[in-house]
Formats: structure tokens, C-alpha cells, sequence
């Protein structure tokens, strides 16, 4: 049997977790007592949990009933419970032995996506790992992800649909990943490109979003300057579509829903949000090719 390791970034299961969760996020390091209280309060806005594991837990059952039973999906989480190294050890109790790593976030970078995979070197567990890294152009995502754009336009009067403005949106990261070369901002632009090939004439833009609290610059322009900007325009309806995150959770529901939300209000803008992939079929069926292409690769199958 092959195993699926099914990654993503993990969250606080409940309020009382956020203090031990953020001292997972920043490495042992103390949190200040009032970032710690702010975050609460974000989980509070948004039902006093992460849904991220019962999301991915989805995710992973729908990967399963693709799959079939030559492969075992298990879900491992880099922040939080069940950590990535947990689930690798019920993995080789299990008598798996051969593994397909794959992170729920499609593009790469060396502080994302190979993070998770230096936590999978870290557990120094005796397994073979075929690691798929990026998934940034699978057409099932691409497609699932345009679905998604058109449904979500026809929350906007008919004779408005074309010109609203669709701003694209993935996670921020420290600036200083460009002067290492980290393709991430590159593989963002190149899915958009390849979004607007099935999009058409759509006005657009792409954006950063959730950087964090730091004393050091991260990429932009973030999302929230981009609403401004169009508001500025004359725009009334814009649409957020963000497109490196596949499911919700905090950066979604709160940094998202809420705070830009409040935003385009203040502006008098409506802003709408696409549904979030979940388990959308094109882009699970998209992404099962992908493991067993992986594991042919290896001649595990």
C-alpha cells in the first residue's frame, strides 16, 4: 500500500489552544500577551475554532475515494495537531513504507512548502518520500478555480458583470525571499495567467494578503490597498478570489470576510468572495492523477 501524506498548515482547535498554537508557529518563541488576545479574538469572530483539519480531513476522504484502496490518505499538520511527525509514525505502524507528500497550498516556496518538508526530514522517519512540490498549473485546480470565479460574478447585476474588477489573492511573505530566488511570486503570476486564459477579458489585478506582524517589509501590494485604489477608480463591485488558499480558515474568514469586508463597506464597495475550493471534484480528481503519477514515477505502482 501506498501512503498519501495530505499536508496543510494547522490551527487551534478551540480558544484555549491559540497561546500553545502561536508558540508552535513561532518556534518556542514567547508571544507577546496582546498578540496573543488579538488572535483569540480573530478565532472568536469566526466561531471560536480553525476549521482547517475538519477541512482537510474532507479533502483527504475525497482523495481516498478517488484513489482507491492501493493508497492510504492521512492528513498531517505542520503547526498543530496531528503533527506531520505523528502521522508518519502511524504511517510505518501501519506497514507503510513507500509515501506521496503533498501540501494543500499549490505553490512553492522554500518558507512554505519546504518547511513542510523539512519537518517530514526532521521526524527521521525510515520512509521513502516522493514529494510533490508544486501543482500551481494542474488543470483540475485551474479549472475548478475559474468555476468558481463565474459563479461568483453572478452575485453582481447582469449588465456589471464584465467590468468587475476580480483581484486575485495568496498568502504574503517576507520580501527578502526574492533577493534567495524563491519562485513563489513567479508562480503566483503564472497562475494567474493561466486563469485568465479560461477567464477571458475580466478586469484583474493580483494582490497579496494576512502578511504578518513583523519588523521586516513583506511582499505587496497588499489586497486591502488594491480595494482602495478601485474604490478611488469609481468602482463599486469588485471580486476577491483568493488562490493560495483551498479551503477556509482564518486568513479567509477573518482577514477576508471581515476585515476587508468592513473595507469596501467603509468605501461603499461591494465585495464579494468565491467559494473556496474544499473538495471541489475537478481539482480532487486533478490532484489524485497527480499522486499516481508520482507514485508511477517511483515505480510504485
Amino acid at each position: 500500500m501506498i501512503g498519501v501524506l495530505l499536508m496543510a498548515y494547522g490551527g487551534p482547535n478551540n480558544l484555549d489552544e491559540v497561546e500553545s498554537y502561536l508558540l508552535d508557529v513561532r518556534g518556542f518563541r514567547p508571544t507577546a500577551p496582546e498578540i496573543i488576545q488579538e488572535v483569540r479574538e480573530r478565532y472568536r469572530e469566526i466561531g471560536g475554532r480553525s476549521p482547517i483539519l475538519e477541512q482537510t480531513r474532507a479533502q483527504a476522504e475525497a482523495l481516498q475515494a478517488a484513489l482507491g484502496e492501493r493508497f492510504r490518505v492521512l492528513v498531517g499538520m505542520r503547526h498543530w495537531h496531528p503533527y506531520i511527525k505523528d502521522t508518519l509514525t502511524e504511517m510505518r505502524a501501519a506497514g507503510i513504507e513507500k509515501i506521496v507528500g503533498l501540501v494543500m497550498a499549490p505553490q512553492y516556496s522554500r518558507m512554505s512548502i519546504g518547511a513542510y518538508y523539512k519537518k517530514i526530514d526532521e521526524a527521521a522517519a525510515p520512509l521513502e518520500i516522493a514529494p510533490i512540490e508544486r501543482w500551481h498549473l494542474l488543470p483540475g485546480y485551474l479549472d475548478a478555480l475559474a468555476g468558481r470565479v463565474r459563479v461568483a460574478l453572478e452575485r453582481f447585476p447582469a449588465e456589471a458583470r464584465a467590468e468587475v474588477p476580480v483581484i486575485f489573492t495568496a498568502h504574503s511573505l517576507p520580501e527578502r525571499i526574492r533577493e534567495l530566488g524563491d519562485p513563489y511570486p513567479d508562480e503566483l503570476r503564472a497562475t494567474v495567467a493561466a486563469l485568465m486564459t479560461r477567464l477571458g477579458n475580466q478586469p484583474h489585478s493580483f494582490a497579496f494578503q494576512s502578511a504578518a506582524i513583523s519588523n521586516e517589509p513583506w511582499l505587496g501590494p497588499d489586497a486591502g490597498e488594491i480595494i482602495a485604489r478601485y474604490a478611488a477608480e469609481g468602482k463599486k463591485q469588485i471580486l476577491l478570489a483568493p488562490i493560495g488558499f483551498v479551503c477556509e480558515h482564518v486568513e479567509v474568514l477573518y482577514d477576508v470576510d471581515i476585515v476587508f469586508k468592513k473595507l469596501a463597506e467603509s468605501l461603499g464597495v461591494q465585495l464579494e468572495r468565491i467559494e473556496m475550493l474544499n473538495t471541489a471534484p475537478q481539482m480532487i480528481d486533478g490532484l489524485a492523477q497527480l499522486i499516481q503519477q508520482t507514485a508511477r514515477e517511483k515505480n510504485w505502482l
